[in-house]
């Protein structure tokens, strides 16, 4: 099925059926003036409240308050009274808020963590609050807000998720050395292990397995978390505590944490001291002389990973086509993308509201992504038309270390993971010579020219250094606009699913000098998706994305 990293499944005819949402729950409420308004309650979208009657002190300053007002908008006076009027049952006592849940079919975890604590991701911290209930809630219920969880609107200590931790503001390679640090390597009747001290506020999905292996797909970190809960004699996840020992088979570490003497770790120590010799490349900032291709996931039939309500293809093809924009207009980069959603063209849109059918590879000819041909061919394509345009700009005698290819996703993870995560051609998984064959690259000229590839060792190490250095500096840009990075190992070199490890084609074959494929957010996390669906969240990225590489081409 759909990854979003371009290994895909494709449909002999599509269509998007979103799943029956359950209908919002809508309660009548006064205010304090006795003005009567509703608060609407809606399934994985939370909490608000009709805007027409509300006091001015219940809204933040430069609200509009025409529509419906979010939650989020509200002053700390108006969400306090926003929860009271929609769960009056709630007892708010010295210690904590102890909610009873009156509306199963809305209200989630993650519902409750966002509402209550400010941060949808304090779910894991909530459910370790109230182990005796299941994740899924039941009408009658009582949950324990603790205070120290709430947010600061509601008297709480406002510590949000806790990222607390020193090695939050390391670059990616002394923030990998951190985390492997906080292991020590032992070994029992059962065999080799890491081990692990649990810290305060860490759960066992996000801090061990999506941290230390290489899982961050959902069925893998929940098989995983369970198979190390066991080997470390604990019986309920979510009653961890702090220092607990955690023992993780040394067979499921990730490379920058296997066991000195391993091959595995003798990589990585390589690769990191690759990217250290390695000088940038300068253009300036108007970026002249770099030849850049743009890739967006999916499209046409596919649309690609799924969940809450949005699917992959539509969000970041627009994001590729803000980045092209600001691209052209603002520097002198020659910038081509390798899908064009003919109905569209190259243009961005505001609103998104049903996944666009129709795409093609802009191979000659067109290559249209209907499905009618094998799954693989439109995936190859892209790195095959890419290629063939970096060759001819070589041809041209540009500069091959100005290349830079960027391919757009946004996977479907473990809800616990949020922000993006991108994905460099790791050396040691990238061949040293790959042809397709005619029926892979759908007879296009292209195919014909550029579908052989050959890498040199050296060549190997420096697409990864490179890429790498390039991701550093992408995720600098993104936190300085203040868009969420994933917060465990953000630069990855290896995709683990299925039971095997591998790069995705699309950067693996790659000639460019730099290569990166870049995960903007994950569907399954509701706040991730919530800022996918804002158009102005996706510009701020497309211009973070242009910051970056402007960043990346000075010395």
């Amino acid at each position: 099925m759909k990854t979003g990293l371009g290994f895909l499944f494709v449909p002999a005819a599509f269509t998007v059926a979103a799943a029956q949402e359950p209908a919002p729950v809508l309660v009548h409420a006064r205010t304090p003036e006795g003005r009567a308004l509703i608060l609407r309650l809606q399934f994985k979208k939370g909490l608000s409240v009709e805007g027409k009657a509300l006091p001015k002190a219940f809204l933040l300053k430069g609200t509009d308050a025409s529509g419906w007002v979010a939650f989020e908008n509200l002053s700390p006076e108006g969400k306090r009274w926003a929860l009271a009027a929609l769960f009056p049952e709630d007892q708010w006592r010295q210690d904590d808020v102890r909610h009873t849940v009156r509306h199963p079919e809305v209200e989630s975890v993650w519902t409750l963590a966002s509402l209550f604590t400010g941060h949808g991701q304090n779910y894991d911290r909530l459910m370790a609050e109230n182990p005796d209930l299941p994740e899924k809630l039941r009408e009658g219920d009582t949950w324990r807000i603790p205070r120290g969880l709430l947010s600061a609107d509601l008297g709480g200590s406002g510590r949000g998720p806790d990222r607390s931790k020193p090695e939050d503001d390391l670059d990616d390679e002394a923030r990998v050395a951190a985390y492997r640090s906080l292991l020590s390597f032992d070994e029992d009747a059962q065999g080799k292990f890491a081990a692990y001290r649990m810290r305060k506020g860490e759960a066992l999905y996000s801090s061990v397995v999506i941290r230390y292996t290489d899982r961050v797909d959902p069925k893998g970190v929940n098989e995983l978390a369970d198979r190390i809960a066991k080997r470390s004699g604990i019986t309920d996840v979510r009653g961890i505590q702090p220092g607990q020992l955690i023992k993780i088979p040394v067979a499921f570490l990730a490379d920058p944490f296997q066991s000195e003497g391993s091959s595995a770790l003798a990589e990585e120590r390589e690769i990191r001291a690759e990217v250290r010799r390695t000088v940038r490349v300068e253009a300036g900032p108007k970026l002249k002389g770099v030849r850049i291709v743009l890739d967006a996931g999916h499209g046409g039939v596919d649309p690609g990973a799924r969940a809450n309500g949005l699917w992959e293809s539509d969000f970041v093809y627009d994001i590729a086509m803000r980045v092209r924009r600001l691209l052209e207009q603002e520097t002198e980069a020659q910038v081509s993308s390798t899908i064009r959603y003919p109905g569209l063209g190259f243009k961005s849109r505001e609103a998104i509201r049903v996944p666009n059918g129709i795409a093609e590879i802009l191979t000659s000819p067109p290559f249209a992504v209907d499905g009618e041909s094998p799954t693989a061919v439109s995936v190859h394509l892209r790195w095959v038309l890419a290629n063939d345009l970096f060759s001819a700009f070589r041809k041209t005698k540009g500069d091959a270390q100005k290349t830079l290819f960027l391919s757009f996703h946004a996977d479907s993870l473990h809800p616990s993971a949020r922000g993006s995560m991108v994905y460099v051609p790791g050396a040691a998984l990238v061949p040293s010579t790959f042809a397709l064959g005619a029926a892979k690259t759908g007879h296009v000229a292209e195919g014909r020219r550029s579908a052989r590839v050959a890498f040199t060792g050296r060549e190997k190490l420096q697409g990864e250094a490179r890429s790498r250095q390039f991701s550093e500096t992408l995720l600098k840009a993104l936190q300085k606009e203040h868009i969420p990075v994933h917060a465990n190992r953000p630069i990855r070199n290896v995709i683990y699913r299925g039971g095997g490890k591998w790069v995705p084609a699309v950067i693996r074959y790659s000639t460019s000098a730099t290569k990166a494929l870049i995960e903007v957010a994950n569907l399954t996390n509701e706040e991730d998706a919530a800022s996918l669906r804002d158009p102005e969240f996706r510009e701020r990225y497309a211009a973070a994305v242009v910051n970056a590489i402007r960043a990346y081409y000075r010395k």
